[in-house]
């Protein structure tokens, strides 16, 4: 698991052991290992799976049979930290984290969609990884008078997660757009994607519950490693 991220590690677990559900890699009422042996596979302690067990459980998609052992069940839509992030590794999955490139507080440039009041916004440019390798570059705008300022050691690998829990900022709803577009001029020399490369493109307005848009993001993403994925259907 990874140890950089300032989501707490039963989150992390809970989020991977959600986004192989989802995936479909542990089938509809299979059972998971025993829980030392799971804690042992993934590097932590026994305390930390439970709580992440319990997590999953109470989001509808884990029973846990005394004396029996934990049972997976499937479920479409599911309220977990990366219930927004629509990237999966080509096998399906992958646990989400983050590199973060820069943070500033910029005045908007011309042509960014309507998103928020402030004439200004903070920008927020990432690397994104699934299980450990980098997929996509991201650059995100969100409306700067939802917050003065930003500071870059308190962001969590989810934004989302950040946004609810230091800035009261909940996205309820997105609208993505999918292309297909040219890597930025500011890819690093960390990422496969170099400046122009053809990849994959995503255009991203989120709002809150009152329909108001709060940000804007853009998402490069590689092609031969990872893939869009909306999944939709009937609780």
């Amino acid at each position: 698991m990874p140890d950089t991220s300032a989501l707490p590690k039963y989150i992390q677990v809970s989020e991977m052991l959600i986004r192989e559900i989802a995936a479909g890699h542990l089938a509809d009422g299979a059972r998971l290992p025993p829980e030392r042996e799971m804690a042992d596979d993934l590097g932590i302690a026994i305390g930390t799976l439970r709580k992440a067990l319990a997590d999953v459980a109470a989001k509808g998609l884990l029973q846990r049979r005394q004396g029996s052992g934990n049972y997976i069940t499937h479920r479409p839509v599911v309220d977990s930290v990366y219930a927004f992030f629509r990237l999966e590794l080509l096998r399906g999955g992958g646990l989400p984290t983050a590199e973060l490139l820069t943070v500033d507080r910029l005045a908007k440039p011309a042509g960014l969609p309507a998103c928020g009041q402030a004439d200004s916004g903070h920008r927020i440019r990432r690397l994104r990884l699934l299980d450990g390798q980098r997929v996509a570059l991201e650059e995100i705008w969100l409306d700067g008078a939802r917050a003065d300022r930003i500071n870059p050691d308190e962001l969590s690998e989810s934004l989302y997660h950040y946004y609810r829990n230091a800035l009261g900022i909940v996205i309820a709803s997105v609208e993505d757009r999918i292309s297909v577009g040219a890597a930025p001029d500011w890819s690093p020399p960390a990422f496969q994607l170099k400046r122009g490369q053809p990849c994959g493109y995503i255009e991203r307005i989120g709002q809150t519950a009152d329909k108001a848009n709060v940000e804007f993001s853009r998402t490069w993403f590689d092609g031969t490693h990872a893939r869009y994925v909306s999944r939709m259907g009937k609780g």
